[in-house]
């Protein structure tokens, strides 16, 4: 029987560590108990609900793993190895190195040392990364290559990133925070923090752009609205800002600079991701990144074609749109 993956489809995976921390105490009673079938099932149930509701208590993890090796299930452990790894950033070169492994012997000191090297635990994370100038621009390269388009994985992400921002370091949080949500643009909060930041910085052309992908993905924002309010208010008050909307080209160029920050490769590192130029049509082009999965990218593609009054190109965004909501 082949191993079904922990369905993770939830809204928002923010963790609820009270609910993780209770399974993950159901999960070690019954490990307790004798050695038979039926309890290693509840075992097992039990760490699956821990991650479940907090993927970022290495504990939760470690107990599935466990549970797996005394049932010598060495595809159960490829499979929960590889969605840690999913939730840590997806890297095809690491998920490569699985293969072909006895990982009932070495499960448990891989999960180890991906712990180790990379902490679920975000101030345990930031104690090893903090002051250490070359940590910083390891961490700023490697998450750059990243897939992180598991909702975990941008949450998770998201933290660490906040972590940077409010320590300082804003211009880190400026520019890495456009790749996770080159991956995840639905994510308004984040646009809006973006919004806010280059507001204050002046630069009111990436805050309108900002405030605008904001409220297009949450219309109750009203983000652009009120920062178009903001501007026309300083203008009637005299204050020296000389500031227009942004000409549509400017804004379309914007969301071109997105779609390439979405290019994530997928595939295995020797395959390249890169379309057919003899494509008949921009339409066949998104529709093929939609069915290899490169929803984000074909987002905003459709949408800078949508801003140029393309209709069917609209009609491709909100198609997108559904699937982004899944």
């Amino acid at each position: 029987m082949v191993e079904p993956k922990i369905d993770f489809k939830i809204t928002l995976q923010h963790p609820r560590r009270s609910l993780g921390n209770r399974h993950r105490s159901q999960a070690m009673k019954f490990l307790k108990l004798e050695n038979n079938r039926t309890n290693l099932e509840w075992a097992e149930q039990n760490a699956k609900q821990s991650i479940l509701y907090d993927f970022t208590n290495p504990e939760n993890w470690r107990i599935l793993v466990k549970i797996k090796v005394i049932n010598k299930d060495n595809a159960g452990i490829k499979i929960i190895l590889e969605d840690l790894f999913n939730v840590l950033g997806r890297d095809n070169v690491i998920l490569s190195q699985l293969n072909n492994l006895n990982l009932v012997e070495v499960g448990e000191n891989l999960l180890n040392t991906a712990f180790k090297i990379d902490p679920l635990d975000l101030d345990k994370w930031w104690e090893n990364i903090i002051n250490n100038e070359e940590e910083i621009e390891n961490f700023c390269d490697r998450l750059k290559k990243l897939d992180t388009r598991d909702p975990r994985s941008n949450i998770l992400f998201s933290r660490r990133l906040e972590k940077f921002k409010n320590s300082g370091y804003e211009d880190i949080f400026l520019d890495l925070s456009k790749y996770l949500l080159a991956q995840k643009p639905e994510n308004y909060e984040v646009w809006i923090e973006l919004g806010k930041i280059h507001e204050r910085r002046q630069e009111y052309d990436e805050a309108w752009f900002s405030y605008d992908q904001a409220q297009f993905h949450f219309p109750q924002c009203q983000s652009k609205n009120n920062f178009k309010i903001r501007m026309e208010s300083k203008l009637d008050g005299n204050d020296k800002v000389h500031w227009i909307k942004p000409k549509l080209s400017d804004r379309i160029q914007f969301l071109k600079r997105m779609e390439k920050l979405a290019n994530v490769d997928l595939k295995e590192p020797e395959i390249s991701n890169q379309y057919d130029t003899k494509i008949e049509n921009e339409y066949e082009n998104i529709e093929r990144m939609i069915e290899e999965n490169k929803i984000q990218e074909a987002f905003f593609k459709a949408r800078s074609m949508a801003a140029e009054g393309d209709k069917i190109a609209e009609l491709l965004v909100k198609k997108i749109l559904r699937k982004l909501s899944k």
